[in-house]
């Protein structure tokens, strides 16, 4: 330890150790990443899951040391049996607490525009998913939380942006 009470940095194992004290002490943020996926008249895929009552956009939390783009490919392998590619990230939405959990950065991605088909066969992951649905986007409030259709309704109905929106509780700051 160096006189100031922190551990001495100049070595490989000192500067170790004090990741390892700033990693028990900083803030750690969950990270979530989802995907917005529409079929071809505009309608968005939500799976409606098993353990909560609001339907949600296909994705997850990221897990340690994975980014949030191999999470939303990876979720959506598991809990729908199919293998999608992204387009894009079409929006980064800080979150505040809300229902229990700590506040969150959500990653959304852009997964693109399939057919309607598309849902005839995937193969849904039971203990987290119990059905899918396309809904029109009018129609998302009446399915999803709150800041998921202000997000959606938001992205949806802007301009077609070359960038991506920046959200806090899935608004735009200072606007």
């Amino acid at each position: 330890m160096a006189d100031s009470g922190r551990p001495d940095t100049s070595s490989e194992a000192g500067r170790r150790s004090f990741i390892h004290i700033l990693n028990a002490k900083l803030p750690r943020k969950r990270n979530i990443a989802q995907g917005l996926l529409r079929n071809e008249d505009g309608e968005v895929l939500l799976c409606e899951l098993a353990y909560k009552s609001e339907w949600d956009l296909p994705g997850g939390v990221v897990d340690p040391k994975e980014s949030p783009a191999a999470c939303v490919v990876r979720e959506i392998s598991e809990e729908l049996g199919v293998s999608l590619g992204i387009q894009g990230l079409l929006a980064v939405n800080w979150l505040p607490p809300w229902r229990g959990w700590d506040d969150a950065v959500l990653f959304l991605y852009d997964l693109g525009v399939v057919p309607r088909s598309f849902t005839d066969d995937l193969t849904l992951l039971p203990r987290e998913i119990k059905a899918v649905h396309w809904v029109a986007p009018h129609e998302l409030g009446d399915h999803v939380a709150p800041y998921t259709a202000r997000m959606v309704e938001q992205l949806l109905d802007g301009d077609d942006t070359a960038y991506t929106m920046y959200f806090e509780n899935s608004e735009v700051p200072g606007a």
